[in-house]
C-alpha cells in the first residue's frame, strides 16, 4: 500500500549557510489533488412532459360557440313569433271579411228496395250468410256563405248499421257549391256480398227490430275553397249522417226509412304520410 501525503498548512523552508531561509515549492500529486477536490452531487434528470395549456386561447372558442348557438335559437324563436303572429293576423282579417262557415248536408229520404240476408251459398265457407241490398238516398248540399265557393271531388258513399255491418255503398259526381246554393242529388246505394258469422248475427239480430235498423250514411270527398282571388289545396272531408232507421221491406215496395231526426256532421280529413286524421 501507498501512503498519501496531506499537504501542511505551514510552507517548508531550508536554512542557507547565511542563516537565510528559503522557502521551499511543494508539489503536489493529481492523486493527492484529487483527493482534497470534494466531488459535486449530479441533480436527477427527469423527462421533459409539456404541460397542457388551459388558458384563455381554448376558452374563447368554446365560448364564442355557445353565443352563437344562444344568437340562433334566440333569432330562429323570433322569426317562429313574428310567422305565427302573421298566420293570426291574416287570419283574423280573412274571418273578419268573409265569415266563413261549414257547408251544410242533409239527408231528405231514404228508400229500402231491399235488404235480405240469405244463407250463402258459397262452398268455401258454408256457414256465412250472403247480404243482399238496395237503397235509394235523396240528400241536400247547402253552402251558407256568400263569399266562398267550394268545389267537391266525387262522394264516396257508404250506409253502415250500428255495428258498424257495411250494408251498402254507392257514389256521387263530382260538382261545384256555388255562393249561398243549395244542391240536392240521388244516388243509389247497393251491396252483394258474403258475411262472416259474427256480422251476420249481429245484423239478423238489427233486423229483428220492430223500430228498425238503426243505420248511418257516411260520405268521403276532398274539397277545395275559393275565398274572393284565393285558392285552397284540396284537404279532405267527412259527412257522417246518424239517427236513421229502416225497416227491410217484405214485398216488392220499398219501405220508407225515417230521416227525421237524421243529423248530419262535417269534419275536416287531413293526411299526414299514411295516417289519416
Amino acid at each position: 500500500m501507498t501512503d498519501r501525503v496531506y499537504p501542511s498548512s505551514k510552507p517548508i523552508t531550508t536554512t542557507n549557510n547565511n542563516n537565510t531561509t528559503t522557502p521551499i515549492p511543494t508539489t503536489t500529486t493529481p492523486a493527492a489533488a484529487a483527493a482534497t477536490t470534494k466531488p459535486q452531487q449530479q441533480q436527477p434528470r427527469y423527462p421533459y412532459r409539456p404541460q397542457p395549456q388551459y388558458g384563455n386561447h381554448h376558452r374563447r372558442p368554446s365560448r364564442r360557440r355557445r353565443i352563437n348557438c344562444c344568437c340562433c335559437c334566440f333569432w330562429s324563436i323570433l322569426v317562429l313569433l313574428a310567422l305565427a303572429l302573421l298566420l293570426a293576423i291574416a287570419g283574423s282579417a280573412l274571418y273578419v271579411l268573409y265569415h266563413p262557415q261549414k257547408p251544410h248536408f242533409s239527408i231528405n229520404s231514404l228508400r229500402i228496395a231491399k235488404l235480405n240476408l240469405t244463407a250463402a251459398t258459397s262452398d268455401s265457407s258454408p256457414s256465412a250468410s250472403h247480404l243482399n241490398s238496395l237503397l235509394n238516398l235523396t240528400l241536400t248540399s247547402k253552402n251558407p256563405n256568400s263569399h266562398i265557393v267550394f268545389f267537391y271531388d266525387p262522394f264516396t258513399l257508404t250506409a253502415f248499421s250500428t255495428s258498424s255491418v257495411q250494408l251498402a255503398n254507392g257514389s256521387i259526381p263530382a260538382f261545384v257549391s256555388n255562393k249561398n246554393n243549395e244542391t240536392s242529388f240521388r244516388a243509389v246505394l247497393t251491396e252483394s256480398k258474403d258475411l262472416d258469422t259474427d256480422s251476420a248475427t249481429s245484423l239478423r239480430s238489427d233486423l229483428k227490430r220492430k223500430t228498425g235498423v238503426p243505420m248511418k250514411v257516411q260520405m268521403d270527398t276532398e274539397v277545395k275553397v275559393k275565398m274572393g282571388g284565393l285558392n285552397s289545396k284540396k284537404v279532405g272531408i267527412r259527412v257522417t249522417c246518424q239517427t236513421i232507421k229502416g225497416v227491410a221491406p217484405k214485398s216488392k215496395t220499398p219501405s220508407v226509412a225515417s230521416v227525421v231526426d237524421a243529423k248530419c256532421k262535417v269534419d275536416l280529413r287531413i293526411k299526414i304520410w299514411k295516417f289519416t286524421f
